[in-house]
C-alpha cells in the first residue's frame, strides 16, 4: 500500500511539473519590432514605423532604439526634447573626428521629439513635433510630424504645408516662473535644410563625438553613450582621447567652456566653412574657438547694423559687442540664430554677457 501511494505521489509530481513547464513556455514575451522600409519611408503616421511601445506620446522606446543627450541642447523656445537612434541590423556607425557627426549608415533614423511639461493651464505635457532625418542611399532627407491635440497620433506634414511651414500658439512656464506667449515655429523643408546644410548636402547636428561623449542614465544604469552604440552594434569604435563640450548649464566648469559649447550646438552649424553662414568672419565650431579671433574677439563687424556695435566682441564691454545684440533680439532682420527661435533665451544671453564681462584685453 505504503508503495502505491508513493508511486500516485510521483506520477502527480511529474505531472504538475510537466504542466508548470508547458505554462512557463506559453508565456508570451514582447519583442516588437521597428517597421522599417526604406522605399516606403516616410510614412504618413509616427505610429507606423513601431519605434515606441504602448501609449505613443509616453515616447516609451522599443528594444533598439537608443536613447541619447547631448552635452548641450540647441535652443528652441525652451521647447524640452527626447532624442533616439535607430539602425537596421548588421550595420554600424563609424567615427569621423571629434567634431564631424557620425558617419551613419543607410537606412538609420534621427528622432527628435519636442515637447513641453509646463503647457498653461495646469502645467499639463504637450508634445508639438517629432522631426526625422533618414539616411537613404541618395542622403538624408527630413520627415516632419505634427501631432494632435489628442496627442495619441502625428501626422506627416507634406506638400505646401512642409514648404512654407507653421506655427502654433502656446503658453508655458519657464523655470523661474515666467508665463510665456509665443507662435512657436514648426519648420519648413527650406528652413530645416538651411541649419542642416553642410557642402549643399543636408547632414546632422547634434550626434558629433564630442557632443555624445558623455554618461547618459539608461534604464540599466548610467553607462557612455558612444560605449551604449557600441555596445547595441551601432557603433565601431571610438577613441579614449575626445575633446569634448561639456553642458552649459554646469556652473562647476570652466566659463569659456560653457560658451564655447553653447555656441557650438546653436551657432556653429551655419557658421562653418561651406555651411549657410561661411560668408561671415567667425566660426563657432568648438574645435576652433579656442582661437579668440574665430569667436569675434577684437573683430569689427562685417554687417551696418549699429554705429556702437563696432566689433562682434568688444571685450568687457556686451552692449558694443553685435552677438550680444544679436542673441538679445527677436527681430526677424537682427537675431540670431535666425531659425529655430521666436523668443530670448536669458539663460544663453546671460552666459555670454558674463564671458564678454570677463574679457581684459584692449583692441589695437
Amino acid at each position: 500500500m505504503r508503495k502505491i501511494y508513493l508511486l500516485f505521489v510521483f506520477c502527480f509530481l511529474i505531472l504538475f511539473s510537466c504542466k508548470s513547464d508547458e505554462h512557463i513556455d506559453s508565456v508570451e514575451t514582447e519583442s516588437p519590432v521597428v517597421n522599417f522600409n526604406i522605399d516606403a519611408v516616410p510614412y504618413s503616421k509616427l505610429s507606423t514605423y513601431a519605434f515606441f511601445k504602448g501609449d505613443l506620446k509616453n515616447l516609451d522606446p522599443v528594444a533598439k532604439v537608443i536613447p541619447y543627450e547631448p552635452a548641450s541642447s540647441l535652443f528652441t523656445d525652451y521647447a524640452l526634447k527626447k532624442r533616439f537612434i535607430w539602425m537596421p541590423n548588421d550595420v554600424k556607425a563609424s567615427y569621423d573626428a571629434d567634431d564631424k557627426s557620425l558617419n551613419f549608415p543607410v537606412g538609420t533614423v534621427l528622432i527628435k521629439n519636442f515637447y513641453y511639461n509646463t503647457i498653461q493651464p495646469g502645467n499639463t505635457t504637450k508634445i508639438l513635433e517629432t522631426r526625422l532625418m533618414i539616411k537613404k542611399s541618395s542622403g538624408w532627407i527630413f520627415a516632419e510630424y505634427l501631432w494632435n491635440d489628442a496627442q495619441i497620433e502625428a501626422e506627416l506634414v507634406t506638400g505646401t504645408d512642409f514648404t512654407s511651414g507653421s506655427s502654433k500658439n502656446i503658453t508655458f512656464k519657464k523655470e523661474n516662473g515666467d508665463i510665456i506667449t509665443t507662435d512657436y515655429r514648426i519648420p519648413s523643408e527650406t528652413e530645416c535644410y538651411a541649419c542642416h546644410k553642410l557642402d549643399n548636402k543636408p547632414v546632422p547636428i547634434g550626434v558629433k563625438p564630442q557632443n555624445l561623449n558623455g554618461s547618459y542614465n539608461y534604464p540599466n544604469g548610467l553607462k557612455n553613450q558612444l560605449q551604449k552604440l557600441v555596445d547595441e552594434g551601432y557603433l565601431q569604435s571610438y577613441p579614449s582621447n575626445i575633446v569634448s563640450t561639456v553642458n552649459y548649464k554646469d556652473t562647476s566648469k570652466p566659463l569659456d567652456i560653457r560658451l564655447r559649447s553653447y555656441l557650438d550646438i546653436n551657432c556653429a552649424h551655419c557658421h562653418q566653412d561651406n555651411a549657410r553662414c561661411d560668408y561671415r568672419a567667425i566660426r563657432l565650431s568648438f574645435s576652433q574657438t579656442t582661437n579668440l579671433a574665430k569667436m569675434g574677439v577684437c573683430i569689427l563687424a562685417d554687417e551696418p547694423i549699429d554705429p556702437s556695435l563696432e566689433r562682434i566682441i568688444t571685450p568687457g564691454n556686451p552692449n558694443k559687442s553685435v552677438m550680444h545684440f544679436r542673441l538679445s533680439s527677436v527681430n526677424e532682420n537682427n537675431r540670431m540664430p535666425l531659425l529655430g527661435r521666436t523668443i530670448v533665451h536669458d539663460e544663453g544671453v546671460d552666459l555670454l554677457k558674463q564671458w564678454i564681462s570677463s574679457l581684459n584685453q584692449n583692441c589695437p
